[in-house]
Formats: C-alpha cells, sequence, structure tokens
C-alpha cells in the first residue's frame, strides 16, 4: 500500500518548476543533475508514492519535460510573478476533480522524505487546519506543504488583488499547521539554489 492511499487516495502532487533560476544563472534549475539525475527526477520519484497523480508546474515549452511522463502546467498569471503562481496553477488544475488537497513541493528539494504526505495530512486533519507544511531545525519551508485545492479562489485574490508574494504570509494567514522532521543525519527539505550548493550536496 501506498502512503497516498493510507492517509488518503485524494491527495494530488505539484512540482514547482517555473521560476527563472536567477542564482542558478538561469535556465531550468529542475535539470540540473545531482548524481547523474535531474533535480526533478529526484522530487518526482520521492512523490509519485505517495500520491494519487503529480503534475509539473513549468513555464514556456513543455517539450523539454517531455521525459517525465508528467502533466506540465504553466503559470495561469502572466510575468513570473513567484512560486505563489505555480501553487495556484496547480490548485487549478485539480478543481473540480478528485483531488481535494495538492502536495506541493519545489523541483530543488531532492531529498524529500517517504512519509511527507502521510505526516502533513494525519498533522493537518488532527489539528483541524486548512492544511500543512514542513519544518525542520526549526525552520519552516513555504514551499513543501500541503494545500486544500478549495484555497484557489482565495489565493487568486490575494495575488491578483492585493499583489501578495511571500508564500509565508499566506501560509499563516489560512491557519497551516507545522510539522517537524529531524535534520538529522540530513536536512529532508534542503534544497539547491546555487552551482555551489548543488555541488556540496554531490
Amino acid at each position: 500500500m501506498s502512503l497516498a492511499s493510507a492517509a488518503s487516495p485524494l491527495i494530488a502532487g505539484a512540482i514547482l518548476a517555473g521560476g527563472l533560476s536567477r542564482r542558478m544563472g538561469g535556465g531550468d534549475k529542475g535539470l540540473a543533475l545531482l548524481q547523474g539525475r535531474s533535480l526533478i527526477g529526484h522530487v518526482a520519484e520521492a512523490l509519485r508514492p505517495q500520491v494519487s497523480r503529480l503534475i509539473l508546474n513549468a513555464n514556456g515549452d513543455g517539450v523539454r519535460f517531455a521525459g517525465f511522463g508528467l502533466p506540465v502546467v504553466p503559470d495561469s498569471l502572466p510575468g513570473f510573478p513567484g512560486p505563489l503562481a505555480g501553487v495556484l496553477a496547480a490548485l487549478e488544475y485539480f478543481s473540480g476533480q478528485d483531488e481535494a488537497l495538492v502536495m506541493i513541493a519545489p523541483c530543488d528539494a531532492p531529498r524529500l522524505p517517504a512519509d511527507l504526505v502521510a505526516r502533513l495530512d494525519a498533522e493537518r486533519a488532527a489539528a483541524g487546519a486548512a492544511g500543512a507544511l514542513a519544518v525542520s531545525a526549526g525552520r519552516r519551508h513555504p514551499a513543501v506543504a500541503l494545500w486544500p485545492v478549495a484555497l484557489a479562489p482565495a489565493l487568486r485574490v490575494a495575488l491578483v488583488e492585493e499583489d501578495q508574494r511571500r508564500v509565508d504570509t499566506l501560509l499563516r494567514r489560512f491557519g497551516f499547521v507545522e510539522v517537524e522532521w529531524p535534520a538529522e543525519p540530513f536536512d529532508p527539505f534542503v534544497n539547491v539554489n546555487t552551482p555551489e550548493a548543488l555541488a556540496a550536496l554531490a
């Protein structure tokens, strides 16, 4: 039995790869190789057993991601407004479908834990919260969060009418619960933002 079916069969997943990757020198950060596999490949491998369906949020020509076998969903807002645009695209993609929740994860976090979705969903339900986000070593990881599809309209209002761009601000507003993971022997939410970080992780 997969972790997705153990927690809920109605949790989808979305990998955020729609950014401009300025600190990596531009291009597609998710296609950078770590131990012979792309960062997206590592994240997809971790998430696939935990969710009902998985999509990739990315902009531009989706053909370059064809090898992953994932639906490529672009931002629904113009101008690369940040990760919240990717979250919105994912929530709106699954609106009206079977999934009630979407596991959002960035393309640059290649060590995601195997119990990520199950623990976030269990803690969310226990707390009666709208969603849940990951925490390690006392640090919040706003880009690793379980979002309810029902928040899509409110998120669109925050982005379009309020020009809100900070993920953490909205997670606090919407009452997401924090779920802590140990950071030893390694931090499961370590992310790759620079070529130096990629080299160090390898």
